[in-house]
């Protein structure tokens, strides 16, 4: 075993508690925290925001569903804007205990967001605009978890349970474009 795969050996004891009774203003934050505060809460300001803009897609989408497929349609959107909603308040809280202001404010909302957010008119236009939406979420979320690694991961593993969700959104997503009306053809996106 080479000499940087070998673990770190652990901290004495005596150590990590005088270390414990400094800063203690900062909560969860200690100095063993290896990841750069800024861009940590930087990052999940924008998964916030991300969030955030699907919870408001998923819930137009919702109320906008239509047609004869549109009951189980609208309910799978209720059930992911729920959801959406819920990882919203997971960062926040964790943007909380870094320290940070979780970033609620609406103006600038789609420029911190990774996510769109587009309306679309029939059915399956809404459906593909959350899938899209989704698939974005996904490649931006699996991003973060390599770059939060093993310096934060407090915040990688919330980002990995989010991710895994973002992950079944889009399968059920993909799922009802399939079981749709082969007819009706998605419209070519902006």
């Amino acid at each position: 075993m080479n000499k940087s795969s070998q673990p770190r050996p652990m901290t004495d004891v005596q150590e990590i508690r005088r270390r414990a009774r400094q800063h203690i203003t900062q909560g969860a934050v200690t100095p063993g925290y290896e990841g750069d505060l800024e861009t940590a809460i930087r990052l999940l300001n924008e998964a916030l925001a991300t969030e955030l803009v699907c919870v408001l897609r998923y819930k137009h989408h919702y109320h906008a569903a239509s047609g004869l497929q549109s009951e189980s349609v609208a309910a799978e959107f209720a059930e992911h804007a729920r959801e959406e909603e819920m990882h919203a308040d997971q960062l926040a809280t964790r943007i909380k205990q870094l320290g940070g202001n979780a970033n609620f404010n609406p103006q600038g909302l789609l420029s911190r967001s990774h996510a769109e957010y587009h309306e679309g008119e029939r059915l399956l236009d809404l459906i593909v605009e959350d899938l899209v939406a989704e698939r974005i979420a996904i490649e931006s979320y699996r991003e973060m978890v390599h770059y939060f690694g093993d310096r934060d991961p407090t915040s990688r593993r919330l980002l990995e349970e989010i991710l895994a969700k973002e992950e079944e959104h889009a399968d059920d997503l993909a799922n009802l474009l399939v079981t749709l009306d082969a007819t009706e053809k998605p419209r070519k996106s902006a």
